[in-house]
């Protein structure tokens, strides 16, 4: 039997672990619904952290990662380990000084940043737009956290060592769990003959538990720091010429990332103007929903990706440059694009089961996550996409890519609050579309760039075919089979993810050929 590729062990190994950390912030999500329900204090945790994921994302984060990966892969087959830790070193010590400085001024003004127009929650009411400054005060202890611990992710994916920069979200969500479990409830939890203290710190409890996943994700990465022979070097010489060259890749990925940040702030600015209890929870949970099937076939792919796509283009080696990124769109498409039509089918009875909102707030939640639903594909494609041109050491491409998309999202968020107010926070879910149409100009502007040029056509037949049929028997089993609704739910999800399997083989077995 012929043994997989490195790249397709890696991916399958990336997505075993984001499916465990899905399970365990289902877990953790499901818990803190249960006990806060769609409530001002739930919006107001959910809308806090967001200018802290910012500043991550920015200074830390998302920011370098894609950038500084191929520039340390770099490195690594050039000048060796001990040069790449040390460029490793100067960023990190620039990016901790940079997020702690920045969150000392975010929490210093962060009453006038949540109460402007402009702002992050300007159309809550006083009582909640001081919780979320309180909260959000908290919240930037686990950024400063995080600004280490993203970039050791890079550092350890660099190196081709995946597994514990998969496990670290995980680690998050353990923290998360226990702050939901032990530090906000103020009656003790019984599983069975083991009861958990309660500290009763309500809604803070849930900050507290950030703070606490924080300290969890970086500490599951350090063994590997030992493992391949981490050496620190503590310097802010911001001269260095490796530095300088992070920087200049930097700076394009920084914007963009900025751009999609500001697209989060922008989402809970728009629903809390709608006067909708719940509209912010709905929106998060409806993302969050919307990230399992993406973190499994999108991120995982994608991620597993990056190193190798980086070493084809410093040898220049186009044609396996090509080949690869075909491969593995084609897998996406013809898997993402059934995988939201036959979860979408069965979602209400199980997000009824899950979460025991009230009917109403069932609906807005399903309906809200159904239409997050048709991104999907958009989403995990443009996750490829996006890291195709890093890998080039190109990122001024996802930073145009990013900007046609913000102005999708916000034409269509300014509609929902101005002209279609009464249909709530499902129209500003619509506004993800803009995801698709990012997708679609980064495709165009990489074909345009590689010979031969990538081909999809195919897979997205085949992957609207298998959506068509899937989705329409999930559909149909989880209404018309007896029994409850999330047992119908379940078994017609099952039998309709089989025929689409079915449907979509020939493509979809390229997943094991990468």
């Amino acid at each position: 039997m012929k043994k997989f590729s490195h790249l397709t062990r890696t991916s399958l190994l990336l997505g075993f672990f984001f499916l465990f950390d899905k399970i365990l912030a289902f877990a953790r999500s499901i818990i803190i619904a249960r006990q806060f329900q769609l409530s001002p204090a739930l919006d107001a945790f959910n809308v806090a952290n967001n200018l802290p994921d910012l500043l991550f994302a920015l200074i830390s984060g998302g920011a370098l990662g894609m950038a500084f990966i191929p520039l340390l892969t770099e490195y690594l087959t050039t000048k060796g380990r001990a040069a790449a830790w040390d460029l490793f070193s100067r960023v990190a010590n620039v990016g901790f000084t940079l997020t702690a400085v920045f969150a000392t001024v975010i929490a210093i003004f962060a009453g006038q940043i949540v109460r402007a127009q402009i702002g992050i929650a300007p159309g809550f009411g006083s009582e909640q737009q001081q919780l979320v400054v309180e909260l959000m005060r908290l919240n930037l202890i686990g950024t400063v956290i995080f600004s280490i611990s993203g970039l050791v992710m890079a550092g350890l994916q660099a190196n081709q060592h995946f597994l514990f920069p998969a496990l670290a979200p995980a680690m998050y969500n353990v923290g998360m769990i226990i702050g939901a479990l032990v530090f906000s409830p103020s009656e003790p939890y019984h599983f069975g003959p083991v009861t958990l203290p309660a500290l009763g710190l309500g809604v803070h409890g849930l900050v507290y538990g950030v703070i606490l996943g924080a300290l969890l994700h970086l500490g599951i990465q350090i063994p590997g720091l030992i493992i391949y022979k981490f050496r620190w070097t503590p310097s802010l010489n911001i001269r260095d010429s490796g530095l300088i060259e992070a920087l200049k890749l930097m700076a394009p990925r920084l914007l963009t990332m900025l751009g999609i940040q500001l697209m989060f702030i922008a989402r809970d600015n728009f629903a809390s103007r709608l006067n909708q209890v719940g509209a912010v929870t709905s929106l998060t949970y409806g993302w969050m929903i919307m990230q399992v099937p993406e973190t499994l076939l999108g991120t995982a792919i994608a991620t597993a990706l990056l190193p190798s796509l980086a070493e084809y283009a410093a040898k220049k080696d186009w044609q396996t440059f090509s080949s690869t990124v075909e491969k593995a769109l084609r897998v996406m498409l013809v898997l993402s694009l059934p995988a939201a039509a036959i979860i979408a089918a069965g979602l209400r009875p199980l997000a009824a089961a899950a979460f025991h909102f009230d009917e109403g707030g069932t609906n807005l939640l399903t309906l809200t996550a159904r239409i997050y639903m048709l991104t999907l594909a958009g989403y995990v494609v443009q996750e490829t996409l996006a890291r195709t041109f890093y890998a080039r050491k190109e990122p001024l491409m996802p930073l145009v890519g990013v900007l046609v998309r913000m102005i999708v999202y916000v034409l269509v968020g300014l509609a929902a609050v101005t002209i279609f107010p009464s249909l709530g926070a499902p129209v500003i879910a619509a506004a993800e579309l803009s995801l698709t149409v990012e997708a679609l100009f980064l495709f165009i502007s990489l074909n345009r760039r590689l010979e031969p040029p990538v081909k999809v056509l195919s897979a997205i037949a085949k992957g609207l075919v298998a959506a068509a049929f899937g989705g329409s028997l999930a559909y149909g089993l989880a209404v018309f089979l007896p029994g409850p609704g999330y047992l119908t739910a379940l078994t017609g999800m099952a039998v309709g993810t089989l025929l689409a399997i079915v449907l979509v083989w020939s493509e979809a077995r390229l997943l094991f050929r990468l």
